[in-house]
């Protein structure tokens, strides 16, 4: 009997389960209401055909113009059926967190949009601190009010008296041309400028940085109660990824950095004086005397380099731009006798310019007054810390950029026009992609006009002819400025007085604005004021090159408009420049191999006190941790029985390296413990200076050193890795192991294995550009492609059969770091270097430990870095920075 078929046919698809439970309504209806929104109505085309099936064009045209409108009215609904907030509109470094329950903090353009939104969705934007008055904020409300309304009745008195003045103004600005500019101590600190009455109680132990409101909403600054030098720095951006900023540092776009919080010195006297105090404080004699420094003399150059303490040590003090100024023409004789030339020119005052990082400002300014007093006569010393500000632009499109915001004027008084005059000069360089293309530190000085006239700034039009370029290499070959600089008006302390004073309200540039013709910036006045600059082009202080940066020192209150108009600026590689803070000035620096003062030069009194500093902070974050998610420094294995860290793990334990093994540690046992379950360390968080006679050592390889200072001399080095891992701050750094020639042996075949690889990955370092590089991107790959080494197929295979047997960290053939012994030095920079594609770390090291076998210190050679908390060396190459 056959089966019935019928009856045990099953269906393809699962019916439900009985017990199934119900859809969500909620997501049912929105599930209903997107595909509603994205619902296309659609009419049927019969209409647009007559009888014969022929198309009429009248009838498709209204046909298909129901359709569009449906496609329109469609495609609003479905961008308003998104979850897009209006706070979610503006651009991610400029977005905050409590944007979504607060009006305010959100752009003007869009709070009439986010208060809408709350409305519809009941957000809550009243907290219980607003609705709920203490007594405390009571009195404060009451006090705002009372402050309110006497500042309104100041306002009215204000106004009446500029009734009764003249409507044009223009009374006013001849008088703050013509006033007199007031007299300042020499030989005495200055003060911080008066702030702002609202903003005054804020800055009561730390002093703002002219684009401080700038900052404060786009960067982390400085904690309120913890300025850094008296101010408050920006430390980085809000935009957590740092690719963005490495991208426009080398690759397309420019970094713009604040760098008002430098400290600049002013000393005046005749040039023998001058050059007198310079000599006392270290600056080579070739610089003075010979014709090594005849442009630097003449203030057609800057120089950089190590200053000293005068005293028998000698210690270093910090890295410092020295800038003399041009010497004034009409200070000159034009007798023909040469004794009267001599004497004339002898008794002349010259001025010149020291800028000094701030972590060193006071202990040189103790010095310069100190060594000027010695001098007959003695010269003046001012400080013009707040006079003069200054702004650093880094990157290809650096000079394009300063270019489009610096529109150079010239002077009244000046009639001479001539090509070599640097303001004639300035536009043509908006093609250099690289400042160190210019001559070693070049320098121009010329007066701009207020940015805020020709805002916003429109980008620079680049020739293309070839002539161009003939021009542009025939300048940077000749550098006419050197014969055209002319005096600059930033050493007058009445040009830069006067730049500040006859600066126009944003109101009355507005007006300006608004009375010109559309697309044309408004008509300069001869009242406008005259911003006196200096642009130093720098290089990179490395072997290999690099990216330059251009220097930009101005007045004062003169740096707002300027960097306004810099961060506005179309690039024309595309975007606007990007600010950067003192993270990201750091790891730049890191990034060329340049150590970063103070943190890379613990050998000086500023890196010293930044290291202790750092050491607390790293010691609380370590001590804040719960036990189980900490490192325990004294169950650190080192291996063969080695157990606990050197030192203290969370610092560059100077102490530790010079004292040696304390003789209270057992053979096993390398850390110390107190009583409190932490490792013991000298007691040096209140003492400043650096204890065992520590100082830097500039040149190491080529300094002579006596035998009691060769021991405390620390240099500064750089650390690349020959295979995996990243340096870290705080890392321990060997060198080859001395008393264990089977560890050597070990480490040296680990090393030429390392070096085996690292040439095959060698011969594929060029890559091809994308399609959308910029042109200098295109140029630099086809030079690295023509003059890179020919790749060789047979000795890749061959070194990659040798880089195969490499054992890797954690295996038992690995091995082992070396003794406490061979501990050199310390790791104060580290992480993975974008630039070169591998961990990299600039470190410190003692230099009487690198001593080579025929009693010289050698140019660099094999180490062993370790991490601190870790049992791990990674072989690497060190050499002196």
């Amino acid at each position: 009997m056959l089966p019935d078929l019928a009856s045990n046919t099953s269906n393809k698809r699962k019916q439900p389960a009985s017990n199934a439970q119900p859809s969500n309504p909620k997501h049912d209806a929105k599930r209903v209401k997107i595909s509603s929104a994205r619902a296309i109505l659609a009419q049927s085309s019969e209409k647009a055909l007559n009888a014969n099936g022929e198309l009429d064009v009248s009838s498709f045209v209204k046909a298909r113009e129901y359709e569009i409108k449906s496609l329109e009215a469609s495609m609003g609904s479905s961008r308003k059926a998104l979850t897009t907030r209006a706070f979610q509109q503006v651009p991610r470094e400029l977005r905050r967190r409590t944007a979504s329950h607060n009006v305010k903090k959100v752009p003007k353009r869009l709070r009439a949009r986010a208060a809408k939104e709350m409305k519809v969705d009941n957000t809550p934007s009243i907290t219980a601190r607003s609705r709920n008055l203490t007594s405390q904020r009571r009195l404060r409300v009451r006090e705002a009010k009372k402050l309110q309304g006497i500042a309104a009745k100041a306002r009215e008195k204000r106004k009446a008296a500029r009734a009764q003045k003249t409507s044009d103004g223009d009374g006013d600005k001849q008088d703050l041309s013509s006033a007199i500019p007031p007299k300042v101590a020499t030989g005495t600190l200055a003060k911080a400028p008066k702030a702002v009455p609202k903003f005054r109680k804020r800055q009561i132990h730390k002093a703002w940085l002219p684009t401080h409101l700038y900052h404060a909403k786009r960067a982390h600054m400085t904690p309120p109660k913890e300025p850094l030098w008296r101010f408050a720095v920006p430390l980085t951006p809000t935009e957590k990824s740092y690719r963005a900023t490495h991208r426009a540092g080398w690759m397309r776009g420019c970094v713009c950095w604040d760098m008002s919080y430098f400290s600049t010195l002013g000393v005046e006297g005749v040039e023998g004086s001058l050059l007198g105090v310079l000599r006392c404080l270290g600056v080579p004699s070739d610089m003075l005397v010979d014709c090594k420094g005849h442009n630097w003399r003449r203030g057609t150059r800057s120089w950089k380099g190590w200053i000293r303490e005068r005293d028998a040590d000698q210690a270093c003090i910090a890295k410092v731009d020295v800038i003399w100024c041009v010497q004034d023409p009409t200070c000159k004789t034009t007798d023909l006798t040469e004794e009267t030339t001599t004497t004339k020119s002898a008794k002349a005052k010259r001025k010149l310019f020291i800028r000094v990082h701030p972590s060193s400002f006071l202990q040189l300014w103790t010095e310069i007054i100190k060594v000027a007093k010695m001098q007959r006569p003695p010269p003046s010393v001012e400080d013009l810390r707040f006079e003069i500000g200054s702004i650093e632009v880094m990157g290809p499109g650096a000079s394009e950029a300063l270019i489009g915001a610096l529109h150079p004027v010239r002077s009244a008084n000046d009639a001479s026009v001539s090509p070599d005059y640097p303001e004639n000069i300035w536009p043509a360089l908006a093609d250099v992609t690289n400042p160190a293309a210019f001559p070693a530190n070049a320098l121009l000085s010329f007066n701009v006009s207020d940015p805020r006239l020709h805002h916003p700034p429109r980008t620079v039009i680049k020739p293309q002819s070839s002539s161009a370029s003939g021009d542009l290499l025939h300048i940077l070959a000749t550098w006419p400025p050197d014969k055209g600089q002319h005096v600059p008006g930033l050493f007058d302390r009445a040009a830069r007085f006067t730049a500040s004073r006859l600066l126009s309200s944003q109101k009355s540039i507005n007006r300006r604005k608004g009375a010109a013709t559309p697309g044309s910036y408004p008509s300069p006045l001869p009242t406008d004021p005259q911003i006196p600059i200096l642009l130093l082009a720098s290089r990179p202080e490395t072997k290999n090159g690099g990216q330059g940066s251009w220097t930009l020192l101005l007045p004062w209150k003169c740096v707002v408009p300027v960097w306004y108009s810099l961060m506005y600026y179309p690039v024309s590689t595309g975007g606007n420049p990007r600010f950067g803070g003192l993270r990201e000035k750091r790891r730049i620096s890191f990034e060329q191999g340049v150590p970063w003062f103070p943190a890379d030069y613990p050998g000086t009194k500023a890196g010293w006190e930044w290291e202790l500093t750092e050491r607390k902070k790293r010691k609380a974050d370590w001590a804040k941790r719960p036990k189980g998610k900490r490192i325990e420094w004294e169950s650190v294995d080192l291996g063969e029985n080695r157990k606990g860290e050197i030192g203290s793990g969370w610092s560059c334990d100077w102490e530790r390296l010079f004292s040696g093994v304390p003789a209270t540690i057992t053979p096993n046992t390398n850390g110390m413990q107190s009583s409190d379950g932490l490792p013991a360390q000298p007691d040096t968080a209140f003492d400043s200076s650096a204890p065992f006679n520590i100082h830097h050592v500039p040149d190491p390889y080529l300094s002579t050193f006596s035998a009691d200072r060769t021991s405390s001399a620390i240099a500064p080095v750089s650390i690349s890795l020959l295979h995996r891992g990243v340096p870290t701050i705080c890392a321990r750094i060997y060198r080859l192991p001395s008393a264990n020639p089977s560890r050597l042996a070990q480490w040296l075949a680990l090393a030429s294995s390392s070096c085996a690889k690292s040439h095959k990955n060698s011969s594929a370092s060029f890559s091809k550009p994308s399609r959308n590089a910029a042109l200098h991107e295109k140029r630099a790959a086809l030079a690295a492609s023509l003059l890179g080494p020919p790749s060789n197929d047979h000795s890749v295979r061959r070194t990659a059969s040798a880089s195969s047997e490499r054992p890797e960290a954690g295996d038992s053939r690995y091995p082992v770091v070396p003794d406490e012994e061979d501990l050199v030095g310390f790791v104060t920079t580290g992480n993975f270097n974008l630039g070169e594609g591998r961990g990299t770390g600039i470190g410190n090291v003692l230099v009487g430990r690198m001593v080579g076998g025929r009693g010289k210190v050698e140019k660099g050679g094999l180490c062993i870095v370790r991490e601190a908390g870790s049992g791990i060396g990674r072989i690497a190459w060190w050499a002196w920075l």
